[in-house]
Formats: structure tokens, C-alpha cells, sequence
């Protein structure tokens, strides 16, 4: 079942400005970064209350970031919400109607599983659903 909210992602096109920007205006503590092969992204993230914020930048101008980047700029990328069984959901999304980007979860950050939904099939935003070994 969803948990909460996971994070917020954010594409950026200036990681380290990016980091300046909500660490030294808005006061944010960067937790830590971590790339993200399997997204070819490499990532920050920024702890706030309940949840966090996560920057994302395409690794060497690749992958689905990249091209996100490219078509619209920088900006809210996408929704994630945790989950304790993301294969159970995934099945009953896809009973309801949900496509996914990928037929199965693949590695995300902080060793979860993940997989996004697409945006054609909830109302034009992309949400990614993240699962934490336990």
C-alpha cells in the first residue's frame, strides 16, 4: 500500500546552483548525493519535514532527465510515493488502468526498487512509486 509522500523531484539544469539555491537562500540541509545509474541521473537530496526534496541531474547529458531537460527546461519532474509492496500495487494500478514506463521495478536511490507510472495515465503527472528494503 502508499505510505506517504517520498520526495519531490525536481530536473534541474545546474546541479550545484541548484544545491546553493535551497541550501544557502532557502536554509535546507543537503543530506547527502548519490548517482543513479539505472536513471542516468545523479541526484541531491534535501530533507524538509515528512518528506524531502530530490535534484535531478542527467549524468554525462543522457537518459530520460536529459531529454525532459531538453524539452522543457528545469522544473518539477516528478511525484514519488513510498511503498510496502510495490509489486502488489503495481498489479493493482494496472487492473485500474495505469500504464508503467517499465514492466517491472528497477534500482533506484538509498537501495529502493522503483517504478514510474505513466503521466498519460494519471492526469499528466509522472509518478514514481519507491519501495525500501526493510
Amino acid at each position: 500500500m502508499i505510505r506517504r509522500l517520498d520526495h519531490i523531484a525536481i530536473a534541474v539544469v545546474d546541479l550545484e546552483a541548484a544545491i546553493a539555491r535551497f541550501v544557502d537562500d532557502f536554509g535546507i540541509q543537503l543530506a547527502g548525493r548519490e548517482d543513479v545509474p539505472s536513471a542516468s541521473t545523479s541526484t541531491a537530496f534535501l530533507p524538509i519535514e515528512g518528506t524531502q526534496i530530490e535534484l535531478i541531474y542527467p549524468i554525462e547529458g543522457e537518459g530520460p532527465v536529459a531529454k525532459f531537460l531538453a524539452k522543457r527546461g528545469g522544473g518539477l519532474h516528478h511525484l514519488c510515493f513510498e511503498t510496502d509492496d510495490i509489486d502488489g500495487d503495481m498489479q493493482r494500478l494496472i487492473k485500474k488502468g495505469y500504464r508503467f514506463l517499465t514492466d517491472a521495478p528497477v534500482d533506484g536511490a538509498h537501495g529502493t526498487r522503483v517504478v514510474f507510472i505513466h503521466p498519460k495515465s494519471a492526469g499528466g503527472v509522472l509518478i514514481e512509486l519507491a519501495e525500501y528494503s526493510r
